[in-house]
C-alpha cells in the first residue's frame, strides 16, 4: 500500500493516544461517501502530528455529556475533549466494532442461516427466527441503521462461531487499533460485567470504521426498506437523528442503556474537512444537540445555521 495513504490515520491514532503512550498505527484512508467530501484525505498534504490535548480555542465549547471528544480526521488534532480517558459503558456504539469485523471479514453477499442462540437478545430486536436465511450485507445494514441486538448476535456467531469467540476478536482488534482502555464482552453493547471503553478509544474505532467503504455507504442512509421472510416490507429510520438535522453529518452510531446513558458517535464532512465526535453519558434532551454542536464547531459551521434535531 502506498505510504502516502497511510499518513492521515497514522496521525489521527497517534494524536488520540495519551501523550505518554503514543504509538504509531496505520489503516486505509477514507473514500468520500455520498454525503461526504469528494476529495479523500490521501489527496491532501500530509498533516503534522499534534499533542493529544484539546485545542485551547475550544475552552468555551460546553456539552452535557459525561465524556466527549472531537477530532479532526485529516490533521489528527483533538479539537475538544471532556473526560476522554474515563472508562464508561458505551452501549450500542460498540456495534461499530461488530460492523468493522464483519465488513473486514467480507463475503457480504453470502447467506447467513439464523440459529436459535442468535435470538437470545433484548430489548431492540428484529425478531429473526431460527432457520431463516438472510444476506450478510443486509444484516450489517439493519445493524447499523436500526441497532438490532439479535442481529448483532447472529453476525457475531456467523463470523467467529460464537459470541464469546467474537468478543475475543473484538478485543484483539481493539488492541490493534490502540484502544488501550477498552474491553468488550458482547457484540451489541448490552450491559455486561467488565465491558467498557472511553471516548478516546471510541474515536479510534470510529476512525477505522470511517475508512470502511461498506460501513460508510450504510451509516449515511436516513432510512431503508426491509423485506421480512413473510414478504412483508418495513421501513426503518436511522436512529441517528443528526443525519436529518445537520446536512454535513454523514453517519455513525447511536447507543443507550441505563448504565451508559445516551451515547452517539457521529461524523461529518464539509469543504474537504472531516471530523468525528463522540459523546458518552449524555441525556435524552441534549445528546443530539451536543453532537451537532461539536460537529458544527469542528467544521467551522456557524451554530445558528445548524438547527437542533
Amino acid at each position: 500500500m502506498p505510504r502516502s495513504i497511510l499518513h492521515p490515520v497514522l496521525l489521527l491514532l497517534l494524536a488520540l493516544l495519551p501523550a505518554s503512550n503514543a504509538l504509531a498505527a496505520s489503516s486505509d484512508s477514507p473514500k468520500a461517501s455520498s454525503k461526504g467530501s469528494s476529495k479523500s484525505s490521501s489527496e491532501k498534504s500530509p498533516p503534522k502530528a499534534v499533542a493529544a490535548n484539546s485545542d485551547s480555542s475550544s475552552k468555551g465549547l460546553k456539552v452535557h455529556a459525561k465524556a466527549a471528544i472531537l477530532v479532526d480526521v485529516q490533521s489528527g488534532r483533538v479539537l475538544h475533549s471532556v473526560n476522554a480517558d474515563e472508562p464508561r459503558a458505551v452501549a450500542s456504539t460498540q456495534k461499530l466494532m461488530t460492523a468493522l469485523l464483519v465488513a473486514e471479514g467480507g463475503g457480504l453477499d453470502k447467506a447467513v442461516k439464523i440459529e436459535a442462540s442468535d435470538t437470545w437478545a433484548e430489548p431492540s430486536k428484529l425478531d429473526i427466527k431460527a432457520g431463516e436465511v438472510y444476506r450478510r450485507g443486509d444484516l450489517l445494514r439493519i445493524l447499523l441503521i436500526k441497532s438490532m441486538n439479535d442481529v448483532a448476535r447472529a453476525l457475531a456467531r456467523d463470523n467467529a462461531g460464537s459470541v464469546e469467540a467474537f468478543a475475543r476478536k473484538m478485543n484483539a482488534k481493539a488492541a490493534q487499533l490502540g484502544m488501550t482502555d477498552s474491553n468488550f464482552v458482547n457484540p451489541n453493547g448490552l450491559p455486561a460485567e467488565g465491558q467498557h471503553s472511553t471516548a478516546r478509544d471510541m474515536a479510534k474505532l470510529a476512525a477505522a470504521a470511517y475508512r470502511s467503504k461498506a460501513i460508510r455507504e450504510i451509516v449515511c442512509q436516513r432510512e431503508i426498506s426491509w423485506q421480512h421472510p413473510s414478504g412483508k416490507v418495513s421501513e426503518f429510520h436511522n436512529t441517528n437523528r443528526v443525519l436529518s438535522s445537520l446536512k454535513a453529518c454523514n453517519g455513525m452510531k447511536t447507543g443507550y442503556t441505563v448504565a451508559a446513558g445516551f451515547c452517539l458517535v457521529s461524523s461529518a464532512s464539509n469543504g474537504g474537512k472531516d471530523v468525528i465526535s463522540v459523546v458518552l453519558g449524555d441525556t435524552k434532551e441534549f445528546v443530539w444537540s451536543d453532537s451537532q454542536k461539536l460537529l458544527s464547531w469542528g467544521l467551522g459551521i456557524e451554530p445558528q445555521t445548524a438547527r437542533n434535531p
